[in-house]
């Protein structure tokens, strides 16, 4: 704990220079670990960054796994930091950045684990969430606040951060790194119908669709004529759920769940026609490459989580389920509020998929 301490008193003892910069600052760092989701919209943010800041050089302090997905990101110094290696990973960390002090630390994460790790990275401005969003602790690890949200998206959190620091926000734009032969195999991988992917499983199975209204979903889409991918990790629980859905569909389904890289699914999702998944990163990969995508909701608010994507649709029970447990609205709570239950994603029937699906393939 004794890095902690003495970091915090160091913080409280600096004032950091005022905000927004009046030029572009020499350097950024930019903290955020996971997870897929939440790095892909920190994507948009940072190239936003770096359409009005071109020389201003920037380094990413990233999950492992998230690490897969943003390798070659273009002008990005991309710094590792497996959540495995404890106390190892933090001095590794520090060394790497020894003799270097960021003009800004964006603090884009509240978990303890990332104010922990902050401590690591020398700044002058650390700047942290906003009180509404701020949590686990941030503000002793930081020395400014940025900006209110102007909405409730998670993006829209991501955004004050550098409307605080000075940089223009018209809303995502995304230039995600995918080299020619990857994009060549993904091309290959269907036969020319139009493809719906699927990534059926979040990482909590209390948070996906029930594997015979998935497979129900499929089967209306094949009927229009669509191609069927499914698409996933390598996890048990997500290979038993795709088995389970194609054990449920009357036809061949393309099943590649834990067969793909997050590279490869990237590129999969480019050639798609529309992607399907519940709240989970693969929902959001969708929009970096502009890719339709329907969302199926019922623990999170996607006002909050939803999908960015192009012609987006969402499937939402999280309002009715709300008021039944804690009564009133979304406004009426705080950010981020969830509601609870193993079986609300039943709550969700083929009618209300099929008919936003078809809304979805109509805008094409």
């Amino acid at each position: 704990m004794y890095p902690f301490v003495l970091a915090h008193h160091r913080l409280s003892m600096t004032r950091p220079s005022p905000l927004p910069f009046t030029q572009a600052p020499a350097s950024l760092c930019i903290l955020r670990l996971s997870a897929i989701g939440d790095v892909c919209h920190a994507v948009a943010v940072v190239q936003a960054i770096q359409q009005q800041w071109p020389t201003t050089r920037i380094s990413w302090v990233v999950g492992k796994v998230e690490a897969n997905l943003l390798a070659g990101l273009h002008g990005i110094e991309l710094v590792v930091y497996d959540k495995k290696s404890g106390w190892r990973g933090w001095w590794a960390l520090r060394r790497h950045f020894a003799g270097r002090r960021f003009d800004a630390l964006l603090m884009m994460q509240v978990a303890a684990r990332a104010s922990w790790l902050s401590l690591a990275i020398p700044a002058r401005i650390r700047l942290g969430f906003d009180r509404k969003r701020a949590r686990e602790g941030q503000w002793l690890v930081t020395n400014a606040k940025a900006l209110p949200a102007a909405g409730p998206h998670v993006i829209d959190g991501f955004a004050a951060f550098i409307r605080t620091l000075g940089v223009a926000w018209t809303g995502p734009r995304w230039q995600m790194p995918l080299d020619s032969a990857t994009r060549h195999w993904a091309a290959l991988q269907h036969d020319g119908r139009p493809l719906l992917l699927l990534c059926p499983a979040a990482s909590k199975a209390e948070r996906n669709w029930l594997a015979e209204r998935y497979a129900a979903l499929l089967t209306h889409a094949e009927q229009r004529g669509m191609a069927i991918m499914i698409c996933g990790g390598p996890s048990l629980m997500e290979r038993q759920l795709a088995s389970a859905i194609v054990a449920n569909c009357p036809f061949e389904v393309d099943n590649r769940v834990g067969d793909t890289s997050l590279k490869q699914l990237l590129a999969l999702m480019a050639e798609a026609a529309v992607v399907v998944a519940p709240d989970t990163g693969p929902l959001h990969m969708a929009a970096t490459v502009g890719t339709p995508a329907l969302g199926l909701y019922a623990h999170s608010n996607p006002a909050r989580t939803g999908p960015l994507a192009p012609n987006a649709e969402v499937v939402s029970v999280y309002e009715q389920v709300l008021a039944e447990q804690s009564g009133g609205q979304a406004g009426d709570h705080r950010w981020g509020k969830r509601n609870r239950g193993e079986t609300l994603m039943a709550r969700i029937s083929v009618e209300q998929g099929v008919t936003a699906l078809d809304r979805l393939l109509a805008k094409r």
